[in-house]
């Protein structure tokens, strides 16, 4: 699906830098994004032989998301944007592949200032998170409420925190607030004159 999705945004990103100069840009436009998260209550916790602890903290991650951006006709310093992305958290074990994966779903609202600074609010909730013990340990899947997301950015480059839960089949809740480090850009869409 990773391999999918990268093939997407290269066909996009290919089509907005070769685009033919008798185009102008559309309000529409692809949006590939990449962030690194922390944060979050341990949902799992994995002993190493060498004694070492490692716990796996709900919103912890690194994810690539791909999406949409749409500017408002006559106010375009109000841009909404629709995210679906792949979020990923692993261990260092050498011998187990031990992961927590999630799908992240993101609807914001931006006001960009100048096409420099950017605030955004919307919501956020992540699909089919599954914990997989790599074999050494029991795997199980949770799910997630919808919470809102915050940003703040400067050009490409923004910092977002996450608020949201966890829970599992008997109902055990886990914080996965999480803050971030974003990168992100929006490619235009081309249309006719």
């Amino acid at each position: 699906m990773l391999r999918q999705l990268l093939t997407i945004a290269l066909i996009f990103t290919l089509q907005s830098a070769f685009g033919q100069q008798n185009k102008e840009k559309s309000n529409l436009g692809f949006l590939l994004s990449g962030a690194l998260e922390f944060g979050g209550e341990p949902v799992a916790s994995v002993s190493f032989t060498n004694g070492d602890v490692i716990e796996m903290n709900a919103g912890q991650g690194g994810t690539i998301s791909v999406g949409l951006e749409y500017k408002v006709p006559k106010f375009e310093q109000l841009r909404f944007r629709g995210l679906i992305g792949f979020k990923y958290l692993t261990t260092p074990a050498e011998n187990a592949n031990i992961r927590l994966t999630r799908i992240p779903l993101v609807l914001t609202g931006n006001y960009v200032i100048n096409d420099t600074w950017r605030f955004g609010v919307g919501i956020s909730q992540h699909q089919a998170i599954k914990f997989n013990a790599g074999g050494v340990g029991t795997s199980f899947d949770l799910s997630s409420n919808l919470g809102p997301v915050f940003e703040f950015g400067y050009k490409w480059v923004a910092l977002s925190y996450t608020l949201m839960q966890y829970s599992d089949n008997s109902n055990a809740t886990y914080s996965a607030n999480a803050f971030g480090v974003t990168l992100s850009h929006a490619f235009a869409f081309n249309k006719q004159k």
